[in-house]
């Protein structure tokens, strides 16, 4: 087992040709491949509702297979648990499942019930950065979801600790922002993949600054792979219930969101100071 620490931002339209120009990436391509992901849950979405995540990847001729179980944190800045292992022949292995304690948990009775769900296939570029204060893999990820004969894009900047200071995820991020119009986003591909699959997408309620934060940042999330403006509406919303509790940033977010064009560099890092604050109060 090991802990994943990472920051995930939805690049806006423009965002991949710009993050190519950055100096800190200008190096060149430290790896690219294509990445195959089948995800895995029971007819129920039972390892949904426990948080969980099931998946495998195939890597060029390799198949590898990954349980993320529940994690903390928002603002596009999550730490999870993270097993991961190769398998032969692409092939879920139940019997390794079997001795993850988060399967234990679930009972024995869910391990018969996986069945494939849905589908992710995207091209990742990474590039391995060694920063003064950690060391950072930056992974541009292209490509698209597939669920019940509905597809949606990828177009999303993971930027993932190795070794280090987590601080300095946000430190990257700001930098990448400077010149690249991004945005923090909380749904990982699994959640997008089974939102697409059911047709419908789920909003955590809370009243907390935190709470507030994510439900505007995963209604973006919802709003970017629907286009349905109700769900930009929400994230206006949000952003305005947390301005009352006198958060300036969260008042000019909510402002921007009114233009057709609000994904800026204005946005990005407006909405990056605001999640960093939160998530160190």
């Amino acid at each position: 087992m090991s802990h994943e620490i990472e920051m995930k931002l939805a690049l806006g339209e423009t965002g991949p040709e710009r993050l190519l120009q950055h100096p800190f990436l200008r190096g060149g391509v430290d790896e690219a491949q294509r990445l195959a992901n089948t995800y895995f849950d029971t007819p129920a979405g039972e390892l949904e509702t426990a948080r969980m995540a099931l998946r495998l990847r195939r890597r060029n001729d390799a198949w590898v297979q990954t349980l993320k179980a529940s994690g903390e944190g928002s603002g596009g800045y999550s730490r999870r648990r993270e097993w991961e292992w190769p398998v032969a022949g692409g092939s879920l292995d139940r019997t390794g499942l079997a001795t993850l304690p988060p399967m234990a948990a679930l009972g024995e009775g869910v391990l018969a019930r996986l069945e494939p769900r849905f589908a992710t296939d995207f091209e990742r570029r990474a590039w391995h950065l060694e920063l003064a204060e950690a060391t950072i893999e930056v992974a541009l990820d292209q490509g698209e979801i597939r669920a019940a004969g509905r597809r949606v894009p990828i177009h999303e900047l993971e930027l993932e600790l190795k070794d280090g200071d987590p601080q300095a995820l946000w430190s990257l991020a700001l930098a990448f922002a400077e010149t690249v119009p991004l945005r923090p986003a909380d749904a990982s591909k699994a959640v997008r993949g089974s939102a697409l699959l059911n047709g419908q997408w789920k909003l955590p309620g809370g009243t907390a600054k935190s709470e507030r934060l994510h439900r505007a940042i995963l209604a973006l999330d919802a709003f970017t792979d629907t286009g349905d403006d109700a769900w930009k509406a929400t994230a206006r919303e949000a952003l305005e219930a947390l301005a009352t509790e006198g958060n300036a940033e969260a008042s000019q977010l909510a402002a921007m969101l009114e233009r057709a064009d609000w994904l800026d560099l204005d946005f990005g890092r407006t909405s990056l100071r605001l999640a960093h604050r939160l998530a160190s109060s």
